[in-house]
């Protein structure tokens, strides 16, 4: 077989070796936790450096060509031997402290997932939290960055694997010195916004009020919702939040709820991580089972 392996990374050898085993593309990116795009692109590039087509690509998958079979005779027994090294040094390790690293909303993790799940971990695993949202805490997770993320939208990516864990109410709040001119004309009262394009108002305009919001004028744009409920305790305007994060101030009296809708907006919530078909991170796993066991809970 022409081109040399000395430059081929391990993760391309996974890569080839998971397609070979599964005659699939997408499945062998499923059991690595890896894009399709990136698992091709290795493939394609393995190909360029041996010099040769290890796979035709057909409408049934991807069938191993004669030079594809005999590499795959040389180099999968060591690469079963080295991944089984690896998983033995990760359990090694694992008897002694760990840290998972996880990803999410500041206000969620902070206010929600923290105080509850800490005391459900023993105390030789370690979390290490970073805070993001959208897209940048996908890539932070396709990347390794981190072990897990707690989505605020279903991250529907191949690879990831996800399930709901919480339901949050969605409620709009002002000062009590708003009630009476939200009673007339609730459009003109100065919005607190959490992002520019007013993605969560203007969610709760269509589902709760059936229509667009008209007139709408930004006060401030602040992506944190825990800055947003006490700038509105102070009258600076109203804005949606989660229940849990204006309870206290409604109990006190600095913030109301100026619009009771029949059926609450509800937001879910999702964990998710790398998806894996073969002895998971037990660590990562134990923080994930914490995770879901807040499914069914609503704030």
């Amino acid at each position: 077989m022409g081109g040399r392996t000395d430059r081929v990374s391990w993760d391309t050898l996974r890569a080839f070796v998971a397609v070979y085993r599964n005659g699939s593309i997408s499945k062998a990116a499923d059991e690595l936790g890896m894009a399709p795009a990136s698992v091709s692109s290795k493939i394609v590039s393995l190909e360029r450096r041996l010099g040769c087509r290890l796979f035709e690509r057909t409408h049934v998958g991807m069938v191993a060509t004669d030079r594809g079979k005999d590499f795959a005779d040389r180099v999968s027994r060591p690469v079963d031997a080295l991944a089984k090294a690896v998983h033995a040094g990760i359990r090694q390790a694992g008897s002694g402290e760990r840290t998972v690293f996880i990803a999410g909303p500041a206000e969620f993790l902070s206010m929600v997932v923290l105080p509850r799940i800490t005391q459900m971990l023993p105390g030789s695993l370690r979390l290490n939290v970073r805070f993001g949202v959208g897209d940048e805490l996908i890539e932070s997770m396709t990347t390794g960055q981190v072990d897990m993320i707690v989505s605020t939208a279903a991250p529907r990516r191949s690879g990831i694997a996800f399930e709901p864990i919480f339901d949050e109410e969605l409620v709009l709040v002002a000062h009590p010195c708003w009630t009476e001119q939200a009673a007339r004309s609730i459009d003109t009262i100065p919005i607190l916004a959490y992002d520019a394009t007013l993605s969560i108002v203007r969610r709760y305009w269509r589902v709760v009020f059936g229509r667009r919001p008209s007139r709408l004028r930004r006060a401030v744009v602040v992506p944190d919702m825990r800055v947003l409920a006490g700038i509105a305790a102070r009258g600076a305007g109203m804005t949606v939040l989660p229940k849990y994060l204006a309870e206290d101030r409604i109990a006190k009296g600095d913030l109301v709820v100026l619009h009771e809708p029949e059926t609450p907006l509800v937001n879910t919530l999702y964990v998710a991580t790398r998806r894996k078909v073969a002895d998971p991170d037990s660590a990562v796993e134990m923080v994930r089972t914490a995770l879901v066991e807040l499914s069914g809970s609503r704030a």
